[in-house]
């Protein structure tokens, strides 16, 4: 049996998640287009019958911090890069030009002496590509694999590589705390997670970077009914107000679309109890996880 752990790097928005949850058959790291959406480093396990790739997906990194918050995700995505790993793949996105992030990503993934593989991701997207702006990367890496995150295309090759790359382990050897689909990430933080995915995707181009979501409860009520006791955080009066709507209508929406992916996750009744506060230091103090 071969068992590793593989890296995922890139800037933001390049697919990761989108990868990750794909490939893992479930929901582990949440996607939006919106920069930001991963803010730590999510551990999931995939597992067939030639064993287990363990794979670490980054925040992207950001060529620019200018707030507290892009400078810890930054930084966790630092220590990530120097944890122990078999393998990295770096993802790009060839409808997007090569810029300093992309510079930066490229010199971190230089200095990292494992075997690498580079995917480019988002090949069904037939609008306009700069794919030749990334074509000397070809020289500089043995594996390139075209996929498609999205829609799955491609993936078993890039799968099959990766096994070949991997080490053989006896099962004694596999990571004891790493199991299919186990994650590194408790149910309070991967429930607040589906929450502020649900906020970047029905807010404004603004308000999803001034957010949290924290978790105060998690209590069964029976076996068939949780209540969950949740606040999203946010910088602002003025974007508090947003996120509640008129009447309080934005808080229940953003509310009912969480609720439904909680209970279909969970497969129980949800009880979801969501509110709003204002706490402009948030960012600041932001847990590492």
């Amino acid at each position: 049996m071969k068992a590793g752990k593989v890296l995922l790097i890139g800037r933001p928005n390049v697919g990761k998640s989108t990868f990750v949850n794909n490939l893992i058959g479930q929901k582990v790291a949440i996607t939006s287009p919106k920069p930001q959406t991963t803010r730590f480093p999510i551990k999931a396990v995939f597992e067939d019958n030639r064993g287990k790739i363990i794979f670490v997906d980054t925040p992207g990194i950001m060529g620019k911090t200018e707030d507290h918050l892009s400078e810890n995700i930054n930084k966790q995505t630092l220590q990530a890069i120097r944890e122990t790993v078999d393998l990295v793949i770096y993802m790009i996105d060839h409808t997007r030009k090569r810029d300093f992030e992309e510079a930066r990503v490229l010199g971190l993934v230089r200095q990292i002496n494992k075997p690498k593989i580079l995917v480019i991701n988002k090949i069904d997207d037939q609008g306009k590509s700069y794919l030749p702006q990334y074509k000397f990367l070809e020289d500089e890496f043995r594996d390139v694999f075209q996929i498609s995150a999205l829609h799955k295309l491609h993936l078993k090759l890039l799968i099959d590589k990766i096994f070949e790359y991997l080490p053989e382990k006896k099962s004694d050897e596999f990571p004891p705390d790493l199991t299919y689909p186990v994650l590194n990430i408790d149910s309070k933080i991967f429930i607040s997670e589906l929450i502020r995915e649900k906020v970047f995707l029905m807010m404004g181009e603004e308000i999803p970077y001034t957010t949290t979501v924290i978790v105060d409860d998690i209590i069964e009520r029976n076996k068939n009914l949780t209540y969950i006791k949740a606040r999203i955080l946010t910088t602002y009066d003025r974007y508090k107000k947003m996120l509640i709507g008129a009447g309080g209508r934005k808080i229940k929406e953003i509310g009912a679309y969480a609720r439904k992916e909680i209970a279909l996750a969970t497969g129980k009744k949800i009880y979801l109890d969501l509110t709003v506060e204002t706490d402009p230091h948030w960012p600041e103090v932001y847990d590492n996880r």
